[in-house]
């Protein structure tokens, strides 16, 4: 089963959370697929992928770019795995029918916003009820990351 990993975006917004994931992936040499739900929403991640951080930037591709295989990352509005990514990072709450393509998810919600949560709770219980390994993730205020994990509490930044 895969690992699914949701992330309630209290503290800082989407588009600081998910660069700073998908530098922890890339890290640990780990390829990613990002679904999103519109073309505009992947003009705006690539653009904001390259610019994020005056000091790095994170190598990624769409099907604007082609060869796909070559692009560690990965933004799409499908579901598919053309780069044979692990990991497969939803940020627009679809859910998903099939990870069998991947090893981990991570499900990006805003906590904000009532209807995007009550709909990452439906995902966490079918997730759960299909068996797989499921963690959540939540901010503090200073925006670190605290894991949540069968009555566990550990940190990450």
């Amino acid at each position: 089963m895969t690992e699914i990993n949701f992330y309630h975006l209290q503290k800082t917004p989407l588009e600081k959370s998910l660069p700073r994931l998908l530098e922890k992936a890339y890290a640990a040499s780990k390829r990613a697929v990002v679904l999103v739900d519109t073309e505009e929403r992947i003009k705006d991640l690539d653009a904001q992928l390259w610019t994020y951080s005056p000091q790095s930037f994170l190598p990624h591709g769409s099907a604007r770019d082609g060869f796909e295989k070559n692009h560690p990352i990965w933004l799409t509005t499908t579901l598919e795995n053309p780069n044979q990514a692990s990991v497969l990072v939803v940020i627009d709450g679809e859910e998903i029918s099939d990870f069998t393509s991947f090893e981990k998810c991570l499900d990006l919600f805003n906590g904000y916003d009532e209807e995007a949560v009550d709909r990452a709770r439906k995902r966490w219980q079918r997730y759960r009820q299909e068996g797989h390994v499921l963690t959540y993730w939540f901010q503090d205020d200073k925006g670190s990351w605290h894991k949540k994990d069968d009555g566990r509490q550990t940190v990450s930044n």
